[in-house]
C-alpha cells in the first residue's frame, strides 16, 4: 500500500532540515570567541566560579562576595561546529580596541562632546585630561561580559574615571620628599600651588597607577584594560597665562639656584686644591731639614770629634763657593 505524505509535511521537514541542520553549522573567526547556551543557560565548566581563577586575586573580600560568576565553556576559533535547535551561540570580538577616555557612551555630549575629561587637583584647580584606553573582553570571564553586566564597557569607563579623578585630587609628587633640609623653605615656596606641573612630570607614574588599580576590571566586568594612556593635562584658559608666568619664574629661580650651587661647589673645590698645594709645599720644605737632622744624629753617634770634622768640612765647602769671607778677629 502506497503511503502518501502531505505536501505541507514535506515542506516542514525541508524547512526544518535547512533551518536547523544545514544552518546549524557555524565557525568562529580568529579574533572571536563564542559561548553556547542551552535553553538560555550558558554551558558551564563544572561548578567552578571566577573565585577559583587567578583573576579574582586582585579583588578585596567585599568584592569577592559580590562578583561571583560561573566559568563557562569558551569555543575557540575554528569549525565547523554544530548547534542543536535549542542551543544558541553568542560570538564576541576579543580584538583590542581603543576609546577616548572622555567619551560617555550613554551621553555623547558630556565631557565637551567626549573630547576632554574634567578633574580637580588638590589645590582646587580645574584641569582637562585627554587620553585613550585600550581594552578587550576577558576570555577568562566571558560570562560577566555577556550575561553579568548589561553594558560592560560603560561600567569600566565609569570605574576608570572615578579612580582617575580621585587620584588627580589626591596626587602629590613623589619627588617632594627628596628636597634637602637646607632648601625646604625655598623649594616649598617655589613648587607650592602648582600641582599641575607635578601631574605633568609624573604622567608615567599616573598611568602605571591606573593600570594597577583597574586590574580588577576583568573580574568585575569581564573586561581586560590593556593600557591607559593619559597624554595631556591642561589648565583652564583663564589661568593658563598665570600658570605660564609661574612656570617661567620657577624655571628662572631654579636656574639661578643651580648656577649659584655650581659656583659654590667650584669655589670649594678650588679651596681644597689650594690647601693641598700649600700642604705639599710645606712638606717639601720640612723633609730636607728632617733628613739633615737624622744625618747629624748618625754622625754624632760616631763620637764628638766626628761632628766637629763634619762641620769643618761643610765650612770649607762654603768658603770655596764664597767670593768674600768676613772673619772675626780676636783682640
Amino acid at each position: 500500500m502506497e503511503v502518501i505524505i502531505p505536501a505541507f509535511i514535506l515542506g516542514f521537514l525541508g524547512w526544518f532540515f535547512l533551518r536547523y541542520v544545514i544552518f546549524g553549522f557555524y565557525t568562529v573567526d580568529q579574533n572571536e570567541r563564542a559561548v553556547k547556551t542551552r535553553f538560555g543557560r550558558a554551558v558551564r565548566l563544572g561548578k567552578g566560579t571566577t573565585l577559583d581563577d587567578p583573576i579574582a586575586e586582585v579583588l578585596n573580600e567585599k568584592d569577592k562576595e559580590r562578583y561571583i560568576y560561573p566559568l563557562v565553556e569558551v569555543i575557540k576559533p575554528g569549525g565547523p561546529y554544530f548547534r542543536w535547535p535549542w542551543e544558541k551561540v553568542h560570538k564576541i570580538s576579543v580584538a583590542t580596541e581603543t576609546i577616548n577616555m572622555a567619551l560617555d557612551l550613554e551621553t555623547p555630549t558630556a565631557n565637551h562632546n567626549g573630547t576632554i575629561l574634567d578633574a580637580v587637583t588638590k589645590d582646587q584647580l580645574n584641569i582637562g585630561l585627554t587620553g585613550q584606553i585600550r581594552y578587550q573582553p576577558s576570555e577568562r570571564n566571558l560570562y560577566a561580559y555577556l550575561f553579568g553586566v548589561k553594558n560592560p564597557v560603560v561600567h569600566v569607563m565609569g570605574y576608570f574615571i572615578a579612580i582617575l579623578r580621585q587620584r588627580i585630587a589626591s596626587f602629590e609628587s613623589p619627588n617632594s620628599t627628596l628636597i634637602e633640609e637646607d632648601d625646604v623653605e625655598l623649594d616649598a615656596g617655589l613648587i607650592g600651588g602648582v600641582s599641575i606641573n607635578d601631574l605633568r612630570k609624573n604622567l608615567n607614574e599616573i598611568n602605571t597607577f591606573m593600570e594597577q588599580e583597574c586590574a580588577s576590571a576583568s573580574a568585575r566586568y569581564g573586561v581586560d584594560l590593556d593600557a591607559s594612556l593619559i597624554t595631556g593635562i591642561d589648565p583652564p584658559h583663564e589661568v593658563e597665562s598665570a600658570l605660564a608666568a609661574i612656570n617661567t619664574a620657577h624655571n628662572e629661580v631654579s636656574s639661578d639656584i643651580s648656577l649659584a650651587k655650581a659656583q659654590a661647589d667650584q669655589t670649594i673645590v678650588q679651596s681644597k686644591r689650594a690647601v693641598e698645594i700649600e700642604t705639599l709645599r710645606a712638606q717639601a720644605e720640612v723633609e730636607p731639614l728632617q733628613s739633615l737632622a737624622e744625618q747629624l744624629a748618625m754622625i754624632k753617634k760616631n763620637g764628638p770629634d766626628a761632628l766637629q770634622a763634619y762641620l769643618r768640612n761643610v765650612r770649607l765647602s762654603l768658603f770655596t763657593k764664597a767670593e768674600n769671607v768676613i772673619l772675626e778677629v780676636e783682640k
